[in-house]
């Protein structure tokens, strides 16, 4: 993406902090949603990880981190401070910690990740129409969304879970510690599970079914009511911010749609960090969509839908520990030199259990067809190849919720984007041919990042995210005999994916082991 000089900044500038499970930022961006250089502050988000399936942080750790790279931030943009005018805020959704009645945190931040709630899946599935409160809040029931961990909690941690006065995502947490309130946005309340995105309230079946009442959620409020005023200590820290409004947190997913121009039916974007997911976002009411999807908000009138795989560049980043390989670059020239699907291996590519479409609470990986002349390289071909074919699992889900909206097949664009990319280019050629369609590279990878800041652009009334154009770097293009080869392939992957579904943990207490550390995102 175009950068400019602090100095040649179309004003008003923004910030845009941007809360992601690899890494903590806090960037400059100008009115016309151009990166202002020299402006990046950042530290990483560090996790632990627990032998039965738990992936936590340290709440103050998280704040203490966007403080520095804030810090980092101001002193890069100089005294072109004084032309700062609005904060926007991205963090990764269905993240949860508790805390206590003087804002003091009781339990630590768990991640989407965290797998230890798997046997609440099965305890809501007694209690509640899971199909009557998918079709209200867009979300099935599954351990990366908030009922399940609340229940998990409420049994698992009985003492904890009744001493927190408030449950809060790291977005609210962020605003209650800068502000002395904590603000739910519907964008991150829409994440939990527990909202009814028709009514954009708080769904009172499912908080009964978790023993909370809304008293112990954050209040809800849009991105159009911003916060104002920081807390003393943090107005003498940073002056130029003291007073300008801050939005709240907004999903990072919706976020990045906005911020790689994906707004609006025609296109579809395709990210391909440590996980991977294909979203539509659009102004409308809320759809009836097949279980394979999930839908969100990104706010009051605008709606999110797609799905989402756990295992992205994360697959990438096992293999790169396990084994020997050479260096990107390498790979991925090596890699486009080879026939697809040529190294007659089946992966199941489960490492963090998985998400769309099929939602299993706990599925594991699997490598079929191994031979003594198996090689490394034929290990990371087959696993790119799988993800790949998940998530064409979604884009067909997607192209037929589309088709009677959309021009044409109801395809219209995919625009790519993602960390992953960046290491491997030759990932994006993979999905392309076994799409089966053209992809445009997206030159912003930092999609949520600057969709933060294009919606803070938004509220000042500087622009409309609708009107801006995709930033394009390349145009892949499929190829047809490639595809074709790629159907048979997924074809296969089908049928051993049914073969082995009977070995599968069935076990309520089953729980997907965490991904592996350091995010690829």
């Amino acid at each position: 993406m175009s950068t400019v000089g602090p100095r040649d900044a179309e004003r008003p500038v923004v910030l845009a902090l941007d809360m992601g499970s690899g890494s903590l930022r806090a960037i400059f961006y100008d009115r016309l949603g151009r990166e202002v250089a020299g402006t990046e502050g950042r530290t990483a988000t560090a996790w632990t990880r627990t032998s039965d399936g738990g992936v936590e942080a340290d709440a103050e750790a998280l704040v203490a981190g966007v403080g520095a790279a804030i810090d980092a931030a101001l002193a890069g943009l100089g005294d072109v401070a004084s032309e700062i005018r609005a904060v926007g805020v991205s963090t990764f959704w269905h993240n949860v910690l508790g805390i206590d009645a003087a804002g003091r945190p009781l339990t630590p931040l768990y991640s989407w990740a965290d797998g230890r709630s798997a046997a609440a899946v099965a305890a809501l599935r007694e209690r509640l129409d899971e199909e009557a409160v998918r079709r209200r809040t867009g979300c099935v029931f599954h351990p990366s969304y908030l009922p399940a961990r609340l229940l998990w909690l409420r049994t698992a941690r009985a003492g904890v879970f009744r001493a927190v006065r408030t449950w809060m995502s790291i977005g609210e947490y962020l605003t209650l510690r800068l502000f002395g309130r904590a603000v739910c946005s519907i964008s991150m309340a829409s994440g939990t599970g527990m909202l009814d995105l028709r009514r954009c309230g708080w769904d009172g079946e499912v908080l009964d079914a978790v023993g909370l009442s809304t008293e112990r959620l954050c209040p809800l409020g849009d991105l159009d009511a911003p916060l104002c005023g920081l807390a003393r200590e943090y107005a003498s820290r940073w002056p130029a911010l003291a007073r300008v409004p801050w939005l709240p947190a907004a999903g990072d997913g919706a976020l990045s749609n906005i911020g790689t121009a994906c707004v609006g039916r025609g296109r579809t974007a395709l990210s391909l960090g440590t996980s991977g997911a294909l979203r539509v976002l659009w102004p409308g009411d809320v759809p009836d969509v097949p279980r394979a999807l999930w839908v969100y908000r990104a706010d009051r009138r605008r709606v999110l839908t797609g799905g989402a795989v756990s295992n992205g560049g994360s697959v990438y980043r096992w293999l790169r520990d396990q084994f020997v390989l050479a260096d990107p670059a390498e790979t991925d020239a090596a890699l486009r030199d080879r026939p697809p699907d040529s190294h007659g291996l089946v992966m199941l590519p489960f490492l963090s259990g998985e998400r769309s479409p099929a939602w299993p609470a706990a599925s594991r990986g699997a490598i079929v067809g191994m031979t003594l002349a198996t090689q490394p390289l034929d290990l990371v071909q087959a696993a790119l190849e799988a993800v790949a074919y998940r998530l064409a699992l979604i884009w067909d889900a997607l192209s037929a919720l589309r088709r009677p909206h959309g021009p044409g097949d109801g395809a219209g664009e995919i625009v790519a984007s993602g960390g992953a990319l960046a290491h491997l280019p030759v990932w994006l050629q993979i999905i392309a041919d076994v799409l089966g369609r053209e992809i445009i590279r997206s030159a912003e990878d930092e999609g949520s990042s600057r969709g933060a800041a294009l919606s803070a652009l938004e509220v000042l009334g500087a622009l409309r995210t609708e009107d801006m154009s995709v930033p394009r770097a390349a145009v892949v293009r499929p190829d047809p005999s490639r595809h074709a080869r790629y159907q048979d392939a997924r074809a296969r992957h089908a049928r051993v994916e049914h073969a082995l579904e009977p070995l599968q943990p069935q076990g309520a207490g089953a729980a997907p082991p965490a991904p592996a550390a350091g995010p690829v995102d």
